[in-house]
């Protein structure tokens, strides 16, 4: 089973919008998705998913617009775009190319998963660098969170291929 990461403490002002997961009761969770939503630095209105997958499953990538089950093999060529907190340890991300222009994508590893973060608007993609995110795992039963929860989001709803 796939960790379920949320960002915490969430960024001022964002709100807790959703989970969904990928799988059967056979092979329990293989994907999750945590939706966060909240104000963007300079564009209004933004939301993030933090997705969690096995190799192949292609959730992350799916959100992401991408063709295929993975970001690529050159994904990780260049230098680290974003620094993030992972249950405690440091975590590099890298920006994904060939993307759809309304979303900004970043991706890396955590725990032998694939580890997405997908931002709506492409502009609200800058709060991850700057953001100094924290992921915690959910599963984990040794704390005690009072998550703040808004509307269900939209882009849970929606297909993820569509743009």
């Amino acid at each position: 089973m796939v960790p379920v990461w949320l960002p915490w403490p969430l960024p001022a002002g964002w709100l807790v919008t959703g989970f969904a997961e990928v799988g059967d009761e056979r092979t329990g969770a293989r994907a999750t998705v945590v939706a966060v939503s909240g104000p963007s630095l300079t564009h209004g209105p933004a939301d993030l998913l933090i997705i969690t997958e096995e190799l192949g499953v292609g959730l992350g990538a799916a959100y992401a617009g991408l063709d295929g089950p993975d970001p690529g093999s050159e994904f990780d060529a260049g230098p680290v775009n974003a620094k993030i907190e992972i249950h405690g340890h440091p975590g590099a991300l890298w920006c994904v190319k060939g993307v759809p222009p309304d979303r900004a994508v970043y991706v890396g590893e955590a725990l032998g998963n694939w580890l997405w973060l997908i931002a709506w608007p492409a502009e609200a993609g800058c709060l991850i660098p700057l953001a100094q995110l924290s992921l915690r795992d959910l599963r984990d039963t040794d704390q005690d969170l009072d998550l703040p929860f808004g509307a269900f989001s939209p882009r849970l709803e929606d297909e993820p291929r569509e743009a």
